[in-house]
């Protein structure tokens, strides 16, 4: 089950489309419904031209030589695949992405993405990508007819909060692909959040808040004094700022703030960010 409404979490469009199955006697049409599934969740929902499609392995497929689970073994291991997410990816943005693709939740823990690196390191490409589809945990999951979906935000796809926190990071923000669309383009995101590790704000889609993403230098700004040495301090998370030229085409490029706050201060920022246009995304005690 989800943790709260798939509406409220923005992963309606996961939570509401059903998992898709290929069956005996289905029809060409299902059976072409299952094969551009496969290619939109293995290839992150990126465009396939027609000429890159894999037509050797859609005839195993259709003639009943393959089954989804090793059509979508061979669509992981094309180099369609390789190109678009190994080849010209960093090493950890590359397997974060296969944890999507492949298992449609995020990678557990910095152990967990080491492991994969070492496979890739002593056995290569082909060998890691059999590594998450002959997987137990994959087999259990979708077995060898339902074609993988993004599960993450579920709880039994997710064994702490923290892992249950980066689904949104690697999952949402992405306006069309898992790669091109996303405002992260080839730099990692949950490389900093694994190695530390750190579970982040879940931001309702209704409001700005869910474009947040800590920037790249992660400065953080101190606002105002502390007072004491017991004084409580708060980091709020800001993002929505734009520019103020009205002819500039940056006015409308968000900029994300992190600040820290004294308690005594919090309500005079609060106003401040607001004055200013900028929505908060969250606020924590430090």
């Amino acid at each position: 089950m989800p943790f709260g409404p798939a509406s409220r979490l923005g992963v309606s469009l996961f939570d509401e489309t059903p998992p898709i199955e290929s069956v005996l006697g289905q029809s060409s049409g299902e059976t072409e419904t299952i094969i551009l599934a496969v290619y939109r969740q293995v290839l992150g929902n990126a465009y396939v031209m027609e000429s890159e499609r894999l037509t050797v392995p859609e005839s195993q497929f259709k003639r009943g030589e393959l089954s989804v689970r090793e059509f979508v073994r061979a669509v992981a291991k094309s180099d369609l695949y390789m190109t678009r997410f190994f080849s010209n990816c960093p090493r950890y943005r590359a397997i974060e992405l296969n944890f999507r693709h492949l298992l449609g939740r995020p990678p557990l823990d910095l152990e967990e993405m080491r492991g994969h690196s070492t496979t890739l390191d002593t056995k290569g490409f082909a060998a890691d990508i059999d590594t998450y589809i002959d997987s137990d945990e994959y087999q259990n999951t979708f077995g060898e007819n339902f074609v993988p979906y993004i599960r993450g935000y579920k709880t039994e796809a997710c064994q702490s909060m923290v892992q249950f926190t980066h689904t949104f990071e690697l999952v949402r923000g992405a306006a069309s692909s898992s790669l091109k669309g996303d405002l992260s383009g080839i730099t990692p995101k949950l490389n900093s959040l694994v190695i530390n590790p750190t579970a982040t704000a879940v931001i309702s889609p209704s409001g700005n808040g869910a474009t947040f993403r800590n920037p790249a230098d992660a400065p953080l700004t101190r606002r105002g004094s502390f007072g004491t040495p017991n004084s409580k301090v708060y980091r709020i998370e800001v993002t929505g700022y734009r520019a103020k030229s009205v002819n500039s085409i940056s006015k409308f490029r968000r900029s994300n703030k992190v600040y820290l706050v004294a308690f005594d201060q919090l309500s005079q920022e609060y106003q401040r960010i607001h004055q200013q246009g900028g929505v908060i995304a969250s606020i924590t005690a430090v």
